[in-house]
């Protein structure tokens, strides 16, 4: 095994062991987040209130050694609120940029569909360039830029479905559901003590692994995780067939192929292996493919979900040997 892998493998196991002194199970989650920040990319986390969304992000951007923004999306929101803008400085006597939010490592887009498709739009730029437009000028994000934006389930006032083309930029879906009752326990007996989880985050015993630099270097490292060609057609294959499938009235884009490498590379690493297996593929294959696809009504009608069809898919396309 190359060396390069050795230190991704280790670093995601130690930081998957520091969150959990923060975050209480939630292993997957976990892992899906990890996924999308060394993938570069985005992740949609879904689940209802209370349950440590917030944290987990700030958790990791602490750990990572990146800065942390979070923004509560209300219908009043406006795209300027989230880029920032130029104002005039009497003192001066001329503009001055006002930096919005945005300009952070690790951005929480806190239920984001509470925005009209304007303000979500602002994202776009940020999520796809690593950059945003304000006035014609151009101003770069870090090379580490991350969006983590939440939904609420359960809500359906005053909510706006999030666009196609913006849920097509986020890496993969995570849903964030409640702990089980044993997790629930102790997190009830840790809120009594100075182990609660708020508290232990801020009172410095939880030490950053990495610095932004070093968490650039090692995503650049995850090249060496090879992903054989058979990997690479199994992958096309699943994504092309979403495309034809009988109970799917709109299918996964290109961008949902390349999704679904990246994040499968990943988790090979999670799992301590230097190459992409189709169990790899096969797992992330849920979370990379479930917001991309539009079920025909007649299907829907009858209840069958995305996830259900997604489990159809990998039932259909046959496993490389």
């Amino acid at each position: 095994m190359k060396e390069e892998v050795r230190q991704i493998q280790a670093v995601l196991a130690q930081t998957r062991r520091e969150v959990a002194k923060v975050i209480i199970g939630q292993q997957t989650v976990v892992n899906h987040a990890l996924i999308a920040i060394f993938s570069g990319k985005h992740a949609l986390v879904e689940g209802v209130p209370g349950v440590a969304k917030t944290l987990l992000v700030r958790t990791l951007a602490h750990l990572l050694g990146c800065t942390f923004q979070r923004i509560q999306f209300t219908s009043d929101l406006t795209p300027t609120d989230i880029i920032g803008a130029n104002v005039f400085n009497p003192k001066l006597n001329d503009f001055t940029l006002i930096r919005g939010p945005i300009f952070t490592t690790f951005l929480l887009a806190d239920e984001i569909n509470r925005a009209p498709a304007k303000t979500q739009s602002a994202l776009l730029q940020a999520m796809q360039e690593h950059q945003v437009t304000i006035d014609r000028q151009t101003y770069p994000l870090s090379s580490n830029f991350t969006v983590f934006a939440t939904q609420n389930p359960i809500e359906s006032e005053g909510v706006y479905p999030l666009p196609e083309a913006q849920k097509d930029r986020f890496l993969l879906k995570i849903r964030m559901d409640c702990p089980n009752e044993a997790e629930e326990l102790q997190l009830a007996e840790r809120t009594l003590t100075k182990d609660a989880p708020e508290t232990l985050l801020e009172s410095g015993v939880i030490q950053p692994l990495l610095t932004a630099e070093r968490l650039a270097e090692l995503r650049n490292a995850l090249e060496a995780i090879e992903v054989h060609p058979e990997m690479v057609r199994y992958v096309v294959a699943l994504t092309r067939f979403t495309r034809n499938h009988a109970s799917i009235k709109v299918g996964a884009g290109p961008r949902a192929t390349q999704a679904l490498i990246l994040s499968s590379r990943v988790h090979a690493a999670i799992q301590g292996r230097d190459s992409v297996s189709a169990e790899d593929i096969q797992r992330m294959a849920f979370p990379c493919l479930e917001h991309r696809i539009i079920l025909k009504p007649e299907f829907v009608d009858k209840g069958l979900t995305c996830i259900e069809a997604v489990q159809h898919l990998l039932h259909n396309v046959p496993v490389p040997r």
